[in-house]
């Protein structure tokens, strides 16, 4: 379980940015108070259900200190004790959990052939098991109709209660706006107002961000073996990532944070569809390598009795081959390795996380793949092992099902609840 520190008179020195995203801000004894509060509602939306002597542990509080904290969290509406008992030793305080707020969310991600579905409570539970519906959205309006139609099915199922929106989009997203800028597969190219139109529509709170942020997400609060910074990368028909440094996602000014995949491998290679040439995506991408292995198909057709135009290989005949030791695709799978862990290579030097977390169709290539992929990264300077620091460097398959990784997009609701608590503090810190 990632331990979090929490704060006493006697603390050692923290990071004020935790406070101020604008300039350090002093800790007098309401900020410390309230960061406090900060702390346990963290460990509890992740651990569901908690002990004092739990909540304790893992904040590093003393008891007296967990007690008039949940005094006062319970006073505020947030947490909810409980007679449960989580241990069969020592007296019987009961147990605390957050007060979920009413109804449910659904989670959606979504790209223009398909929609992942899950339906969770306000403790992130699931309430639903994953379900994929095929999609043929052709504009952008068809695409919202299909959302618009799978939530008023749910919400038909769960009618008397509230019903919110987390949404994970494909492709470039402003999740401030809740406009989908850029949307890889799709036949349209122009920005959609995803927020604003459904939200009118559905007369329901929704918030959105990409499918790289969901991941993430997912890592960052269901994963208790983070104790660091780390990246997840997704390589699928694209490539990207998103990166989690001190216990925020990092989304860069302009939300372009983790465009991985446009980082250039071949300044004299293909064209990319961002407009330049030889990107990480035009090599190692699973829609490059199906295009490759169209060409290597058409031109082994040449001379015999095939009138018919050879399609596309599919992710799964793809995966297939390279398992079946296809001399022609096997180097292609090879070198598009490579170019991710030059790619991540770089990568490494620059930020220096060094826990790194594989999603995607493409890690069905298997360990022989993501074997090739740490070669490229057994260099890096900064990963100097000894007997005390072994295999410092991470890079490994992320292990979430797919259900918790669409979960995932929840959490924004708990990280807006958690930035909004961030908010009356300092409103109430100007006022004092």
């Amino acid at each position: 379980m990632d331990t979090i520190r929490g704060i006493t008179h006697n603390a050692h020195a923290i990071q004020l940015t935790e406070f101020s995203e604008v300039s350090p801000i002093g800790l007098n004894n309401h900020r410390i108070r309230h960061y406090n509060k900060r702390i346990l509602l963290e460990i509890l939306y992740r651990e569901k259900i908690a002990s004092k002597s739990t909540l304790a542990k893992l904040s590093q509080l003393s008891i007296p200190a967990i007690s008039k904290i949940l005094d006062e969290l319970e006073q505020e509406n947030k947490v909810l004790h409980r007679q449960e008992n989580l241990h069969s030793r020592g007296l019987s305080g009961g147990s605390y959990q957050i007060r979920p707020p009413d109804g449910y969310i659904l989670c959606l991600n979504i790209s223009p052939y398909m929609i992942e579905s899950v339906l969770v409570d306000g403790l992130i539970t699931a309430q639903s098991p994953l379900r994929l519906t095929a999609i043929k959205a052709t504009t952008p309006e068809a695409l919202l109709e299909e959302i618009e139609k799978l939530y008023r099915e749910y919400h038909h199922m769960h009618r008397q209660l509230p019903l919110r929106l987390a949404l994970s989009i494909h492709g470039q997203v402003n999740p401030v706006t809740g406009v989908s800028q850029n949307m890889p597969q799709a036949p349209w190219d122009t920005p959609i107002e995803i927020k604003y139109l459904l939200e009118e529509r559905l007369n329901t709170e929704l918030l959105i961000d990409n499918d790289c942020i969901m991941l993430a997400l997912a890592e960052k609060w269901q994963n208790g073996s983070n104790h660091q910074d780390f990246c997840v990368i997704n390589v699928d028909y694209g490539i990207g990532s998103s990166f989690v440094i001190n216990q925020q996602i990092y989304r860069g000014s302009l939300y372009g944070s983790g465009q991985i995949g446009h980082t250039i491998i071949d300044p004299d290679g293909a064209a990319c569809a961002c407009g330049r040439y030889g990107c990480l995506e035009t090599i190692a991408s699973l829609s490059a390598l199906k295009k490759k292995a169209r060409m290597i198909l058409k031109s082994h057709s040449r001379g015999h009795h095939q009138d018919r135009v050879l399609r596309t290989p599919t992710t799964d005949w793809l995966i297939k081959h390279y398992h079946l030791g296809d001399e022609d695709l096997r180097p292609l799978v090879s070198n598009a390795a490579k170019a991710i862990g030059l790619s991540l290579y770089n990568f490494l030097n620059i930020l220096n996380i060094n826990r790194i977390y594989f999603y995607g169709r493409s890690c069905g290539f298997g360990n022989e793949w993501l074997d090739i992929i740490q070669e490229q990264t057994g260099f890096n300077p900064f990963d100097q092992t000894d007997a005390v620091r072994t295999n410092a460097t991470n890079i490994i398959f992320g292990q979430l099902s797919r259900q918790k990784q669409v979960m995932g997009i929840a959490y924004l609701f708990v990280e807006q609840a958690l930035n909004d608590m961030k908010s009356i503090n300092s409103f109430k810190t100007e006022i004092q």
